[in-house]
This record gives structure tokens, C-alpha cells and sequence, in this order.
């Protein structure tokens, strides 16, 4: 059996409602910390090196596999939550970061 090797979830969002994602935001890290995520860091205004950005918001949490991570984004308590996401912000792009496979050697 393969062992699970941590991911990296980030998101990529703009604020259109601020009063609307401050309740997502409230409801957001009780669910994560549930589903044992580590919230890493978040930033409004990262260095872009090359290519082009939207404005808005860049998040990046841990878990330890890409199971808890999908058991946390598909559990109920986070898909309600998730509603005024969806409301309150234009999401531009969310991902799943995989660990390198190890090598042999």
C-alpha cells in the first residue's frame, strides 16, 4: 500500500462582498482545523516573477493527503459554508499541490 504524502491546496479569489466573506471567513478555519488542514499563509499582494495575475487573494493550506483534503472540501459542513464563497467572491482557481514521488536510490 502506498504511503500518503502531504498536498498543498491553494485558492486564488477576489472579494467582490467583503461583509459576505466575512462570514465565510468566521465559519472557515473551526471547519479546517475539524479536518486537521494547516492553514500556511495567505497573500493579498504576492511578487509575480512572470506571467500575469488577477488581482485578489492567494491562499495555501497543508493536509496530509489529498484524501483529507478531498474528506474536508466534500464534507457537508464545508460545502454549506462554502455558499457564501461562492457568493462573495469571483474565484479564479483552485488546486491540489502533490508532494514529489519519492525517488530510488
Amino acid at each position: 500500500m502506498a504511503e500518503a504524502t502531504p498536498v498543498f491546496f491553494t485558492a486564488h479569489f477576489t472579494v467582490n462582498d467583503p461583509d459576505g466573506y466575512r462570514i465565510y471567513e468566521k465559519g472557515f478555519f473551526p471547519i479546517l482545523r475539524a479536518h486537521e488542514g494547516q492553514f500556511m499563509t495567505y497573500d493579498d499582494q504576492p511578487t509575480i516573477l512572470e506571467g500575469e495575475r488577477a488581482e485578489g487573494r492567494t491562499v495555501l493550506i497543508r493536509f496530509e493527503s489529498e484524501a483529507v483534503c478531498l474528506g474536508w472540501w466534500n464534507s457537508p459542513e464545508y460545502v454549506e459554508l462554502a455558499k457564501f464563497r461562492h457568493a462573495s467572491t469571483t474565484t479564479h482557481s483552485i488546486s491540489i499541490l502533490h508532494s514529489p514521488p519519492a525517488r530510488n536510490a
